[in-house]
């Protein structure tokens, strides 16, 4: 599956315009971690644009958030580690690749990282940086949906907090436009 078709899946399936630059953003981070990591960017993309394609089918049943997903790409040819990350990163399947680690830890941080842009006076990606960030991550009220203990889960890919939090920012003002911030 290209990329194109990844998206177009997505656009078919994920109607609220949120979700979708949700799914930008983690898609962004999850090809910054693949590049540090000399892991397959474009594998680790997918995995990200992909994790949530279920999301308004299942959003009342959360617990089934990501079954749908997989019975959506079977037959697509997608390879099965992206499938087993985005079944993961709902604990559907134990998080043992780095894929499934990185997806994991990816999902709360861009939504964190998005709250704090909307919560600068800027409104920007480029307005915060990582001495905000770390404030931020410290406030347990603020982006409270955002799980630290997952974010912190970049340690199991053997980056620090800062280096990730660094990484998810510079990913997602990389795309910037696209997100609206």
């Amino acid at each position: 599956m290209t990329r194109e078709q990844a998206l177009e899946l997505l656009q078919r399936h994920l109607h609220n315009p949120n979700l979708v630059k949700h799914c930008l953003a983690v898609e962004a981070c999850m090809r910054g971690c693949a590049v540090r990591l000399g892991e397959d960017p474009e594998a680790w993309g997918l995995a990200g644009l992909l994790h949530d394609l279920d999301y308004e089918y299942t959003v009342a049943a959360p617990e089934t958030h990501t079954e749908k997903t997989a019975e959506m790409l079977a037959g697509s040819g997608l390879d099965e580690g992206i499938v087993h990350a985005i079944r993961a990163h709902n604990r559907r399947v134990e998080p043992v690749t780095p894929m499934d680690l990185a997806l994991l830890a990816v999902d709360p941080t861009s939504g964190f990282v998005i709250a704090c842009a909307l919560m600068h006076p800027q409104r920007r990606l480029a307005g915060i940086d990582l001495a905000f960030m770390k404030k931020r991550f410290r406030e347990k009220s603020f982006a409270k949906g955002a799980s630290r203990e997952q974010m912190e889960g970049g340690a199991r890919l053997g980056l620090s907090l800062e280096e990730f939090l660094e990484l998810c920012l510079g990913s997602m003002q990389g795309i910037a436009p696209a997100l609206g911030l």
